[in-house]
């Protein structure tokens, strides 16, 4: 999986070409979305998107409307193809904002920072202990078969659950190493990983 940085600092210096170092508003918040999705377009194949908003100044619910709750409800809907998002380096005050946003519509990123990466947004609670679970394993993954056994849960109620956050972009699926004819258990066997490196 290829990894992109994007610094919002750098970014909006090149956009907002007046010197405002304010990520507000919607009509800055479209502009500076429109550069992301330009680049979220020409990076080919399968990609974890690194948002960083270090050395950025305060933002406003507004913006993270239009920028991080408009990108993850596309991401979600597919338009950018197998495109993963993770954002960084946020201040308390700016995740909030942005949690707000993502709240509004039903819709969730991870965070990382200082003390671990976490979900904002709204994500069922079923789902976070999914998330946690597939978190732990790192880049080992977990298959479908794995988290039933573990959780004691039914193969179907396990494979909605990590397809749902496939889906959601919150863990990346890989096809898993074929099956043996003499394997009961014969099939396309998928691995789902944490984006976290």
């Amino acid at each position: 999986m290829n990894k992109k940085l994007i610094s919002l600092k750098k970014l909006s210096n090149g956009v907002l070409k007046n010197g405002d170092k304010g990520l507000t508003g919607r009509s800055r918040g479209i502009r500076i979305r429109k550069a992301i999705e330009k680049m979220l377009k020409e990076e080919r194949g399968v990609a974890r998107i690194v948002l960083d908003f270090a050395g950025v100044g305060p933002i406003d619910f507004s913006w993270a409307d239009e920028v991080v709750a408009t990108l993850v409800s596309r991401l979600w809907g597919g338009e950018y193809g197998e495109k993963y998002l993770l954002l960084k380096g946020l201040t308390p005050s700016q995740a909030e904002n942005i949690h707000v946003a993502l709240e509004r519509k039903r819709l969730a990123v991870l965070i990382c920072g200082s003390e671990g990466c976490r979900v904002i947004g709204i994500l069922n609670n079923y789902l976070a202990r999914t998330l946690d679970q597939v978190m732990k394993m790192k880049r080992k993954g977990l298959t479908l078969r794995q988290y039933s056994e573990e959780e004691k849960i039914g193969m179907n109620t396990s494979g909605t659950r990590l397809l749902n956050l496939y889906k959601k972009r919150l863990v990346v699926r890989v096809e898993g190493p074929s099956m043996k004819k003499d394997d009961p258990h014969r099939g396309r066997q998928f691995i789902y990983r944490s984006l976290l490196p």
